[in-house]
C-alpha cells in the first residue's frame, strides 16, 4: 500500500509513494497502470520496456570530479560528464518523477557480504521496474527495512522521459549518468530494466577494488559435498546463467560477484536469464523459475491462454526473465562460497578457431582476462542483429570504472594465493566460422565444465597451440575427439590457418592499448606474431 514516506531529500514531492511493495501488490499495480502488462500461464508478470530492449552503453556518462577523476578509466567505456550537466539531467528526472501520480521506492541491498553490502534506493514510476529491482536486489527483513536509514546509492529512474539532446554532452535522447561523488545514477530515455541492474554493478566495480575485493562479471557455483567453488566469467550470451543452472551443484549466483579475503559472494538477490528459445527440456531449472514473482520482458504470448512463445522474436531477440534466486532449487542461501578452485573464462568465438577448452598459466590468465574476447550476441545491445567479434576487458568492459589492469592484478593475486586453475572455454562456433560452422552444442559444453569440476581435466592430455600459446585439452569425456582441436573439424585447413592468424592479430592489436599498464611477461603471454 502507499505510505507517507518522505523523499523530499531527493527532491520528490509526490504524495502517493509505494515503499517496498510485495510482488502481489506490484502485480496489481502493473495490471492497472502498465501498458500491455499481463500475467503468463506460469504466473510471471509480463511487461514491455518500449523502444529500448537492450542496454545503451554509448549513452553512459560518468561525472568528471577532482576527487575521482584520477581513478576512472576514461575513454570509450566511461565518457566524461561535467557536474552542471549531471545536475540538469538530475533535475529533469526529478521533475518528471514529480509529475507522476504515484511512485515506487525500493530499498534493498547489493552484496551478500555483510561487511561490504550496499544500501540501494530505487525511485521509479513503473511497477514493472520496482518488481524487477525487488527481484534483482537482496530484500531486507522487516527489521532491516525499519533501520535502513539513508541509502548508500540512489537510482532515479525517469526512463519514460527523454534527455534533451541540446544539453551539453548529450548525443541522443537516452542518458545514463553516474556521479561517484553524489552516489547517484540518473536514467533518461530508456525503460530497459537492465540499466538499473548494471548501474548498481558499475558502482560496485568502483567500490570493491578500492577495498582489495575483486568485482567480477561471472556466475558462481559450489560442489554440494566438498564446497569447492568455481566462477564462470563471460559477457551476456556466453552461458554464465545457463551453465550455472546445474542441478548437481549449488548456485551462488548467475552474473555479478565479489572475491574477498573470505571467499566469493553474490552481489545480487536474483537472476536475469535470456529467454529466447527457452524450453523446459533444455533448461528446466530456469524454465521452472519463471513463475509468480518473476518478470518476463518483451515476450510474445497467446492472448487466449497467456502461454509465452519463447521462439517469437518479433519484439526483440533479447527477451529476458528476472527471477529471485530462491526460485532455483539448487540456490545456496546465503549466496556466499569458498575461494574458487577453478576460474573459467567463457567466450563465444564467432570465428570458430578457439578450442572447446584450454588451460591457462597465470600470465595467460591475465592476458586473456584483460582481452575479454567474445562475440556480441544478437539483441544484447541496441543495433546488434547478428554475432560480431568484440574485445571487452575483464569480460565486462561496459561496467568497469578502474583501468582493466587493476582488476587483472587482483585476479592474478587471488589465483596464485589460492592455487586456482584457469580455463578458457569456447561456447561459440565449431567446424567453421559463423555462417559456415555450427554453435557448440550445450551438452558438450556442460560435459567440459563437469570435467573441470570433477578434476579430470587437470590430468587430461594437452597439446600446445602454436598460434595462441595455451595448452589445448584434447580429450574430455562426452565430447567428440575431433571437436577438441578445432582445425580437425574444419574442411578447409588453409582457411582455418588464415582465420586463426587473423584473430590472433586482432588480439595483439587490441592488447596494445593495455600493454603499458601490464608486465612484459603478461604482454608476451598472448598469441604469437
Amino acid at each position: 500500500m502507499a505510505n507517507s514516506m518522505d523523499l523530499s531529500a531527493h527532491g520528490i514531492m509526490v504524495s502517493e509513494i509505494h515503499r517496498n511493495p510485495d510482488p502481489p501488490t506490484l502485480y496489481h499495480e502493473a495490471i492497472r497502470h502498465e501498458p500491455g502488462a499481463s500475467i503468463s500461464d506460469t504466473g510471471c508478470l509480463i511487461a514491455y520496456s518500449g523502444e529500448k530492449t537492450g542496454r545503451s552503453p554509448k549513452d553512459k556518462r560518468v561525472v568528471r570530479h577532482h576527487a575521482s577523476e584520477n581513478d576512472v578509466w576514461w575513454g570509450p567505456v566511461n565518457f566524461p560528464l561535467d557536474e552542471l550537466t549531471f545536475s540538469i539531467n538530475r533535475e529533469r528526472a526529478v521533475d518528471y518523477l514529480n509529475s507522476r501520480p504515484r511512485l515506487y521506492c525500493v530499498d534493498a541491498f547489493a552484496g551478500w557480504d555483510q561487511a561490504t553490502r550496499l544500501k540501494v534506493r530505487v525511485i521509479c514510476a513503473r511497477p514493472y521496474h520496482a518488481l524487477f529491482m525487488h527481484t534483482m536486489l537482496i530484500c531486507p527483513t522487516d527489521e532491516e527495512l525499519a533501520d535502513f536509514g539513508e541509502p548508500d546509492f540512489v537510482i532515479y529512474n525517469a526512463g519514460g522521459f527523454p534527455a534533451n539532446r541540446y544539453t551539453t554532452g548529450m548525443t541522443s535522447r537516452t542518458s545514463v549518468d553516474l556521479s561517484l561523488e553524489r552516489k547517484e545514477v540518473v536514467l533518461l530515455g530508456t525503460e530497459y530494466a537492465g540499466e538499473m541492474k548494471k548501474a548498481v554493478f558499475t558502482y560496485m566495480n568502483y567500490l570493491l577494488p578500492s577495498q582489495q575485493i575483486l568485482s567480477m562479471h561471472c556466475s558462481a557455483t559450489s560442489d554440494r559435498d566438498s564446497g569447492r567453488t568455481s566462477v564462470l566469467f563471460g559477457l551476456s550470451g556466453t552461458g554464465k546463467t545457463t551453465l550455472s543452472a546445474d542441478p548437481n551443484r549449488l548456485l551462488i549466483g548467475d552474473d555479478e560477484h565479489g572475491w574477498s579475503d573470505d571467499g566469493v559472494f553474490n552481489i545480487e538477490g536474483g537472476c536475469y536469464a535470456k529467454a529466447v528459445y527457452l524450453t523446459r527440456e533444455s533448461e528446466p531449472e530456469i524454465f521452472d523459475a519463471l513463475r509468480f514473482g518473476a518478470v518476463l520482458e518483451n515476450v510474445v504470448y497467446d492472448e487466449a491462454h497467456h502461454h509465452v512463445d519463447f521462439n517469437n522474436t518479433s519484439i526483440t531477440q533479447n527477451t529476458r526473465g528476472a527471477y529471485p534466486i530462491e526460485h532455483m532449487p539448487n540456490a545456496k542461501i546465503p549466496c556466499v562460497g569458498d575461494h574458487p578452485s577453478d576460474v573459467i573464462f567463457l567466450t563465444c568465438d564467432a570465428f570458430g578457431v578457439l578450442p572447446p577448452v584450454s588451460r591457462l598459466t597465470p600470465e595467460q590468465a591475465m592476458y586473456y582476462f584483460i582481452s575479454g574476447y567474445t562475440a556480441k550476441v544478437a539483441g544484447t545491445e541496441m543495433g546488434v542483429n547478428e554475432p560480431e567479434a568484440t574485445f571487452s576487458p575483464c569480460f565486462g568492459g561496459p561496467f568497469l570504472l578502474w583501468h582493466p589492469s587493476r582488476y587483472a592484478e587482483l585476479l592474478a593475486k587471488k589465483i596464485c594465493q589460492h592455487d586456482a586453475a584457469v580455463w578458457l572455454v569456447n561456447t561459440g562456433w565449431s567446424g567453421g566460422a559463423y555462417g559456415v560452422g555450427s554453435r557448440m552444442p550445450l551438452r558438450f559444453t556442460r560435459a567440459i565444465v563437469d570435467a573441470i569440476h570433477n578434476g579430470s581435466l587437470k590430468t587430461a592430455p594437452t597439446v600446445n597451440d602454436e598460434i595462441f600459446g595455451f595448452d589445448v585439452v584434447t580429450i574430455s569425456e562426452g565430447v567428440p575427439s575431433e571437436m577438441m582441436q578445432p582445425k580437425q573439424s574444419w574442411r578447409d585447413q588453409a582457411a582455418f590457418e588464415e582465420t586463426a592468424r587473423q584473430l590472433a592479430a586482432g588480439f595483439r592489436e587490441n592488447f596494445r592499448k593495455y600493454a603499458a599498464e601490464t608486465s612484459p611477461e603478461v604482454a608476451a603471454a598472448g598469441p604469437a606474431g
